[in-house]
C-alpha cells in the first residue's frame, strides 16, 4: 500500500500556486529551484497574469491544469488559501506544502482550522503552514526557496524554523554535507514529526534522521514512533527552547507548546533519540552516522602525531565515557612496524611529528584490527615534512580495512581543510577540532547501546 506522504517526497507532477515572473519573489525561486535541480515531472506554474514563466506555461487556476496534480506549493496570501483547496480537492491532488505565512503563528487558528478541515475533506495531505518547503535530492525535488545547488547525501533534516532551516542549507553546501531531504514542517497543522519518522524509517535513501524541534504537538506518537525508529536508524534532535525564556520564545515562533525541557529529555532517552545542543554538533554526529559504521563497544584506540592532541582526545574521552584501553603487548609489538623507534606505543598511540602517512596509515589499520579496539580515533596535526591529502587517502585506506568506525581529526590550514573535505567524501568522518572528533565518537557508541537496550526491551 503506497504511504500517502510518497506522492509529497516523489510527486509526478507539482503545481506552483502563486508562480511569480520576478527575480527574488517566492514563487519564482521555487520554480527556479525546481527547474535548476532536475525535477522531471510535470510542472505546472500558476499565475493568472503570465502566459510564460521561465519557459514553463503558466495556467490561471488550478481547475485549468491539464494532469493530475500530485503535490502543490502555495505561495499566495494566508485569506486565498482556503478556496486553493477546494480547487485542489476537486482536482484529487494529493499533498500541500503551505509556504504561506499568516495561520496560528500569529494566533490566527480559525483560518488555519478552515484550511485544514478541507484539507482533511479532500484527503490531502498538508505540510506547513509557514514553511519555506520541501526537498528530496532522489526525486531531484527542490520545492524551496532556500539554495538550489544542495549536496544529494543520506541525512533527512527535518526543521520547524524556516529561516534557520534556509541559512542551515546553504550551511551545509558549504560544509559539503549531503542531505536526502530537507523538510520545513513550519505549524505542523497536519502532518508532524512523527508522520515524517515513520516516512523516513522505510525511505532507503536516509540512513540518519536530524531534527530542529521547538516543541510537539502529540508527543506520544512521537514517542512510539521514534523508538521504532532508532532500532534502525539513529534519530538526532536539537531541541529548542531549554530555558524558561527559551520556551516562551519557541511558543510564540511556531504556535506550538513547547513545553517542559525535562520531560522532553527524559522522553528522549527512553525513545533513543540523542540530543544535541548546537547546530554543530547536531550535524557532526550525523556526519559521523553518515559513514554506515556502528560502533559495538566504547574501547577506543587513539593513533597521533602529536602528543598533545593524543592528551586532548584522552580528557575528552573520558569527559564521554570512552575507555582509552592499554594497549595490548601482541598490539603493541606489532605497532613498532609502523612508526618511528621513539614512538610510544602507549594508547594514545603517539607516532610523533616525523610520522609518515604510511605510517598512519600501518597503525591504524593494526588498531582497527585488533580485538580490544572497537572505535579508532585517529588526529592529525599538520606539519611540514607531511602531505594532508596524502595523509587523508591515508586514513581512507585504513577506514576500509575494518568495518569499526574511524573518526578523524585533523588540525591545520587550507591543505588540512581540502584533506578534511576529501575524508567526508569517502564517508570517513573527519572534523577540524580534537573534542568534536571525540564527541562524534560517543554519539556512534551512545545510539548503539541505547539501541541494544530497546531491541532487548521490545
Amino acid at each position: 500500500m503506497q504511504n500517502t506522504l510518497d506522492y509529497i517526497f516523489r510527486p509526478r507532477s507539482v503545481a506552483i500556486v502563486g508562480a511569480s515572473r520576478h527575480h527574488g519573489k517566492i514563487g519564482y525561486e521555487i520554480l527556479r529551484n525546481l527547474k535548476e535541480y532536475g525535477f522531471k515531472g510535470a510542472v505546472y506554474p500558476l499565475n493568472p497574469k503570465a502566459e510564460t514563466i521561465q519557459g514553463f506555461k503558466v495556467y490561471s487556476s488550478v481547475p485549468d491544469i491539464p494532469g493530475s496534480v500530485d503535490l502543490a506549493v502555495i505561495a499566495v496570501p494566508a485569506k486565498a488559501v482556503p478556496t486553493i483547496m477546494d480547487q485542489l480537492g476537486e482536482k484529487r491532488a494529493k499533498g500541500a506544502a503551505i509556504i504561506s505565512s499568516g495561520f496560528s503563528e500569529i494566533g490566527n487558528k480559525e483560518l488555519e482550522d478552515s484550511v485544514m478541515e478541507k484539507a482533511r475533506r479532500a484527503g490531502i495531505r498538508v505540510i506547513g503552514p509557514n514553511i519555506f518547503g520541501i526537498f528530496y535530492s532522489p526525486a531531484r525535488l527542490n520545492a524551496t526557496f532556500g539554495p538550489t545547488d544542495v549536496k544529494p547525501g543520506s541525512i533527512a533534516f527535518i526543521t520547524q524554523s524556516g529561516a534557520l532551516g534556509i541559512a542551515l542549507m546553504g550551511w551545509t553546501v558549504l560544509e559539503k554535507i549531503g542531505l536526502s531531504s530537507i523538510v520545513s514542517v513550519g505549524n505542523k497543522a497536519d502532518v508532524d514529526d512523527a508522520d515524517l519518522l515513520a516516512w523516513f524509517k522505510e525511505d532507503p535513501a536516509t540512513k540518519v534522521i536530524l531534527i530542529y524541534m521547538e516543541g510537539i504537538k502529540d508527543g506520544r506518537r512521537f514517542m512510539e514512533e521514534a523508538k521504532k525508529v532508532t532500532a534502525i536508524k539513529p534519530v538526532i534532535v536539537l531541541k529548542a527552547g531549554r530555558g524558561r525564556k527559551g520556551m516562551i520564545a519557541a511558543s510564540s515562533h511556531t504556535g506550538s507548546m513547547a513545553g517542559a525541557d525535562e520531560v522532553y529529555s527524559a522522553s528522549f532517552h527512553q525513545t533513543g533519540i540523542l540530543r544535541a545542543v548546537t547546530v554543530e554538533q547536531a550535524f557532526d554526529w550525523a556526519t559521523a552516522f553518515d559513514s554506515g559504521r556502528i560502533a559495538f563497544g566504547n574501547r577506543v584506540g587513539i593513533v597521533t602525531n602529536g602528543g598533545g592532541a593524543g592528551v586532548i582526545a584522552t580528557d575528552a574521552c573520558e569527559d564521554h565515557e570512552l575507555d582509552v584501553i592499554d594497549s595490548p603487548d601482541d598490539l603493541r609489538y606489532e605497532l613498532r612496524d609502523h612508526m618511528p623507534e621513539f614512538g610510544s606505543t602507549k594508547n594514545p598511540i603517539d607516532l610523533t611529528g616525523m610520522a609518515t602517512h604510511e605510517e598512519f596509515k600501518g597503525s591504524l589499520t593494526a588498531v582497527l584490527r585488533h580485538d580490544s579496539i572497537d572505535c579508532g580515533i585517529g588526529l592529525y596535526c599538520e606539519t611540514a615534512v607531511t602531505d594532508p591529502s596524502r595523509m587523508a587517502r591515508a586514513f581512507i585506506e585504513a577506514s576500509t580495512s575494518s568495518r569499526k568506525p574511524l573518526v578523524v581529526g585533523m588540525i591545520g590550514g587550507e591543505r588540512v581543510e581540502r584533506a578534511l573535505d576529501e575524508l567526508n567524501e569517502h564517508k570517513v568522518p573527519a572534523y577540524p577540532d580534537i573534542t568534536r572528533t571525540v564527541s562524534a565518537v560517543a554519539a556512534l557508541v551512545r545510539w548503539s547501546r541505547r539501541r541494544e537496550v530497546l531491541s532487548s526491551t521490545s
